[in-house]
């Protein structure tokens, strides 16, 4: 008898979880159709400081400029001293005590290590941190060397791990922290000439997406993050791009892509593309079958021909 009771309030207790589930799912499709029609109010990131790597040119120096004209301090952070010195430049001729310039290769744990601790030291504790360096070598996979996969690994997928170890610590210690990574389309959607690129673009997904969920089952739920998966951005990565309709694919400005992440960020998205339709056409055409999905992309002709380092 005292089974069966154990038994029936068991039942009872899945019952009303299931329902509690139900009603939550409801609310939750309710409010994202509402935030389709009016976003979340953009937060004020003055008090913040963003550390941005790979800040020399392209995306990274566009997110540090627009960055400081929203009063945060910037630190910059790229293996190359002299144009990373420029960027610092630019910014502090217009908005003094604004940006740091730091010369790090963060493919390295030993030197992100002792970047962490000056920047703590003479800056502050770091509450954005943006992880934007990476290479893309466009080759046909069996021309890929180890070389330049490793190389490819130790920057586009090991340096996140490493610049996450050293500067998470400090947001955890304040449960407040913002962690944007940049992946790109190439790490939703496979494409030729760019096998170990795409491997490490997915990788990057993944991390930013268990890294939420940890910090979540961990309690620090003031720590926010956003993926963001770049189509097509000119910033001399890619150098040959196949796009068959450029008025519905664009190659977009450095500049653009950087005020979307930036809004995306400041609404805590947790992913988005650039342009934006193009997660919600991949999440569409993931549930058909897959030769519908191919035929699909080979009439876009979306892509990138081979090319020289």
């Amino acid at each position: 008898m005292a089974e069966q009771m154990d038994n029936f309030k068991w039942v009872i207790s899945i019952i009303i979880e299931i329902l509690v589930l139900t009603i939550k799912c409801l609310f939750y499709m309710a409010e994202s159709v509402y935030r389709i029609i009016i976003p979340m109010p953009e937060k004020s990131i003055s008090e913040d400081i963003v550390l941005i790597t790979g800040t020399g040119h392209g995306i990274g120096k566009a997110l540090a400029l627009q960055l400081s004209q929203l009063c945060a301090k910037v630190v910059c952070v790229d293996i190359n001293e002299k144009s990373n010195i420029e960027t610092v430049n630019e910014i502090n001729s217009k908005f003094k005590n604004k940006a740091y310039a730091y010369t790090c290769d963060i493919s390295s744990l030993e030197n992100v290590k002792q970047l962490g601790e000056k920047v703590k030291n003479e800056v502050g504790t770091v509450t954005i941190l943006i992880n934007n360096a990476g290479i893309m070598p466009c080759k046909p996979f069996n021309e890929q060397d180890e070389a330049t996969i490793r190389k490819l690994f130790d920057i586009n997928v090991f340096a996140h791990f490493w610049v996450l170890d050293t500067f998470l610590p400090g947001m955890i210690s304040l449960n407040r922290g913002h962690v944007v990574a940049l992946s790109s389309m190439a790490g939703v959607i496979g494409v030729s000439n760019l096998v170990p690129y795409c491997a490490s673009k997915f990788a990057v997904r993944g991390i930013c997406e268990a890294l939420l969920d940890e910090c979540r089952e961990n309690g620090f739920t003031n720590i926010k993050g956003t993926c963001v998966y770049p189509y097509i951005v000119d910033t001399g990565l890619c150098k040959k791009p196949l796009i068959r309709f450029p008025s519905l694919l664009p190659i977009v400005t450095p500049e653009s892509a950087a005020k979307e992440i930036i809004s995306a960020m400041r609404r805590d998205c947790l992913e988005i593309s650039i342009p934006s339709p193009l997660l919600r056409i991949n999440n569409i055409f993931r549930c058909v079958p897959y030769k519908m999905a191919l035929d699909f992309k080979s009439f876009l002709g979306g892509g990138v021909d081979a090319h020289d380092d």
